[in-house]
């Protein structure tokens, strides 16, 4: 995916408020709305885009399918900004990475 793919994926209020709710869950459409409170029509057109952008991964369960944040993909992606726009920043040291482990 290129930079400009990821930004406007990522530049409306609504879709990373969708993103936001995928990031350590997978959820359906309908439970997207239930606690968005927009329609139907609405989250599926944001998905839609996060899924064009490569940003979600999708699981199907019968005729339901579920969404996740492709979590890797955020990482690449702002990797891919940073080196456009802040190559002197690109590196990165340990010390300054805070680890979150879930057993």
């Amino acid at each position: 995916m290129d930079a400009l793919t990821f930004a406007k994926a990522i530049s409306d209020e609504t879709r990373q408020e969708i993103m936001q709710l995928l990031c350590c869950d997978w959820l359906s459409v309908g439970d997207v709305v239930e606690r968005m409170g927009v329609t139907q029509p609405t989250v599926s057109h944001h998905l839609a885009v996060l899924r064009h952008a490569e940003l979600v991964n999708t699981r199907r369960e019968g005729k339901q399918v579920f969404y996740t944040l492709n979590q890797d993909a955020v990482s690449v992606c702002c990797g891919m900004l940073m080196q456009t726009f802040a190559p002197e920043r690109t590196t990165i040291t340990l010390s300054a990475i805070t680890v979150n482990e879930t057993s």
